[in-house]
């Protein structure tokens, strides 16, 4: 048996734990001991969630012991996952059983990816992307890792999204665009131009925002 914790006891976490019980039927051999935060009073309030057992600065991982990371943020995820793994912590991805995925589609490491989505074929996904429901991605896409793609996110056949890059919920990318490394969409946005790394864009056609 394998021993899952989850990184984060906040929103997201609590929507992770939902998709860990939704993907429990195909694998039996994982069970959810609980949430590593900061924050010990993040679940006051709720009912029926395993406990918050320690921050991940604090845990140190055993043999059979798994995690998955419900961090929003890109550069959240990224630290809380490196902390953990340099303490030679493993990573399992939830890939809800409702979801599509087409022929010869590959998903890397310690990714989560929601119900109801349309993932295609040919497909290359990089490690500790998160996929929110309803969202679609085109034959060919490339997705870098660390991504975070809102729900109802769209990717066009070619589109490339390089790593660290977040899409707010709506965002739709045109075929063949690339979004660069550690750029935002936002919600709702159609990007029909390249995004240039690091800069954040919104709008129909999305422009880059200047703050």
């Amino acid at each position: 048996m394998r021993n899952l914790y989850i990184i984060g006891a906040r929103g997201f976490g609590r929507e992770v734990y939902n998709l860990y019980l939704e993907c429990k039927a195909s694998m039996p051999d994982v069970e959810c001991k609980g949430f590593l935060d900061d924050n010990f009073n993040a679940l006051d309030g709720y009912t029926d969630y395993p406990p918050i057992i320690s921050s991940v600065e604090e845990f140190t991982p055993q043999e059979n012991d798994v995690f998955v990371c419900a961090l929003g943020h890109v550069d959240h995820k990224r630290r809380y996952v490196e902390t953990m793994r340099e303490k030679g912590g493993r990573f399992i991805s939830l890939i809800h059983p409702l979801a599509e995925i087409g022929m010869n589609t590959k998903i890397g490491e310690g990714c989560i990816i929601r119900a109801a989505g349309s993932i295609s074929c040919d497909i290359t996904i990089g490690d500790f992307v998160t996929i929110m429901g309803y969202s679609i991605l085109g034959h060919d896409c490339r997705v870098g890792n660390w991504c975070h793609l809102g729900a109802y996110s769209f990717l066009g056949g070619f589109s490339e999204i390089e790593p660290m890059v977040t899409l707010h919920p709506g965002s739709r990318i045109l075929p063949h665009k690339r979004v660069g490394e550690h750029a935002t969409v936002g919600a709702g946005s159609v990007v029909i131009r390249n995004v240039k790394p690091g800069t954040t864009v919104m709008g129909i056609p999305a422009m880059k925002l200047s703050f």
